[in-house]
């Protein structure tokens, strides 16, 4: 195991904590900036150290107050944004394997923000299915209760996307 990695991943877990509460409140799934640092840790941190980070999160969640709105424990992850937080450690593996290798060319920007946009998606297909399992929403008032959410995380996406690309040269 590699303890730079190890370090990285337990402060991404930490920025997707305080990322929770950098929030707006909507209904029934607040918005918050946790997306934005679920795609850098997939991006800077790989597969494996990327889902660490999210995973150690969720974790974290079950017995302390960092999920959206200082909520906690199984109810939060099993409710209605638990698709959400399930889609957190998915979307950094995908992202991961996404953006794995080649840093140097000059297309990568355009990789990353392709890469950040599968996360987005994964994400917000995860969501999808726990509002329809947990609110009984069909497919598509699951689908417009997120839209917003899609939009916004897109632009989130937008934003990491360059970020990542200036941080990976320090890591």
């Amino acid at each position: 195991m590699d303890i730079k990695k190890m370090v990285l991943a337990a402060l991404f877990a930490a920025l997707t904590a305080i990322g929770a509460f950098l929030t707006v409140p909507l209904e029934p799934v607040p918005f918050t900036f946790q997306v934005f640092f679920v795609l850098l840790a997939g991006t800077l941190l790989g597969t494996r150290y990327g889902v660490l980070s999210q995973a150690t999160y969720i974790m974290l969640g079950m017995v302390a107050p960092v999920y959206s709105g200082g909520a906690s424990g199984p109810g939060v992850l099993f409710g209605p944004r638990g698709g959400y937080l399930f889609g957190f450690v998915v979307a950094a593996y995908i992202v991961g394997l996404i953006t794995r290798g080649g840093h140097q060319n000059e297309k990568v920007l355009i990789r990353y923000f392709i890469a950040m946009l599968a996360g987005v998606v994964t994400i917000h297909l995860g969501g999808i299915i726990s509002l329809m399992l947990v609110l009984e929403f069909n497919f598509s008032q699951a689908l417009m209760t997120g839209a917003v959410f899609f939009l916004l995380d897109i632009l989130k996406a937008c934003l990491a996307a360059p970020l990542a690309l200036k941080l990976r040269k320090y890591l």
